[in-house]
């Protein structure tokens, strides 16, 4: 298993989005590589550089927050292997999501994470 990339968990409401978009485009010179709706969780997602701006009422967002880091991995089941394997605990176990799979993981110091696998031809 290979963590691709570690991205930083941003909530937002959805009138916010659009401008926490223009700006971490603007601070870290990239464009907004992948945007999707996530309607099971009722939630808009969007990735630029290494952050994942998520948006959302409070009441779904509540949801989510706990979680405070994203690993894009890529094969989500040898990464389950592997965090069993170092200690941690699966919250939520492998499931289909809109970009691919993932899981909810509680790593040993207590950092609740998710680690997702894209599907082929999902930007990352």
């Amino acid at each position: 298993m290979r963590v691709l990339r570690v991205y930083v968990r941003i909530y937002l409401a959805p009138s916010a989005l659009d401008g926490a978009i223009a700006f971490y485009e603007a601070v870290t010179g990239e464009v907004c590589a992948l945007r999707f709706t996530h309607p099971d969780a009722g939630l808009e997602v969007t990735a630029v550089s290494a952050v994942l701006l998520i948006a959302g009422p409070p009441e779904r967002l509540a949801q989510v927050r706990a979680t405070q880091a994203t690993f894009l991995v890529d094969n989500l089941d040898a990464a389950r292997d592997t965090v069993v394997a170092a200690g941690g605990m699966i919250l939520e176990e492998p499931r289909h999501v809109p970009t691919g799979r993932n899981m909810r993981v509680r790593h040993p110091d207590d950092t609740i994470c998710e680690y997702v696998e894209h599907t082929a031809g999902t930007p990352g």
